[in-house]
Formats: structure tokens, C-alpha cells, sequence
């Protein structure tokens, strides 16, 4: 498993808080907070948008670090991704990722 897929199937290389962080780029992070802060109706700031990667050693957006009920209960189980987890195709929390994007599952069945 690529260490950039998160444990939900989704592909951290691709998130622009990655990119930004990659590429230190304050405008896309600046952009990208406008941008999450609408869609989530909370304030989000420039500086919340740096993530090495779910499961990545480093630096995490405040969701994806402690927020993330997917990833949460991924660390829990000590598993490597959602495709690990025998409770991947009941997983409540797993559908709400799964359900609207069918790469991030194939991913996790791959």
C-alpha cells in the first residue's frame, strides 16, 4: 500500500493541504482555507493547512490529526488502512468517504 493512501482509501498525494505543505505554497493554503472554511462553516485558517499525510509521521490539519473518526479509529486498531479492518463493508464512519468515491475503495481492496 502506497504510504500516501489514508486509511479511509483516500489519496493524500492529491489533497491540496499536502500540496501546499509539500510545496510551502501560502496562497494555495490560503485559498484552500477560504475554500474548507465555506464548505464547513467553520473557520479554518491558513495555518491549519499543512499535512505531511494520514499516516505519515508529521504534521497533520487539526481534522485529520485528532478529528478524523476514520483515522481515529483506524490508530486504535493498529491496522494499516480501513481495508485491513474486517468491518470495512458494514464501517458507518468508513461509508461516509466510500460511499461518494469508489477509487478510495478500490484502493482499500486493492
Amino acid at each position: 500500500m502506497k504510504d500516501y493512501i489514508a486509511f479511509c482509501g483516500l489519496d493524500c498525494e492529491i489533497c491540496e493541504a499536502h500540496i501546499a505543505t509539500e510545496n510551502n505554497d501560502n496562497d494555495l493554503r490560503i485559498r484552500v482555507a477560504k475554500e474548507w472554511s465555506e464548505l464547513n462553516g467553520v473557520e479554518i485558517t491558513p495555518e491549519m493547512i499543512n499535512c505531511a499525510g494520514c499516516r505519515i509521521d508529521g504534521v497533520k490539519t487539526p481534522f485529520c490529526d485528532s478529528l478524523c473518526p476514520i483515522r481515529q479509529c483506524a490508530l486504535s486498531k493498529d491496522i494499516e488502512t480501513c481495508g485491513d479492518c474486517s468491518e470495512m463493508s458494514t464501517c458507518e464512519k468508513l461509508e461516509m468517504i466510500t460511499g461518494n468515491n469508489e477509487e478510495a475503495l478500490k484502493r482499500l481492496k486493492g
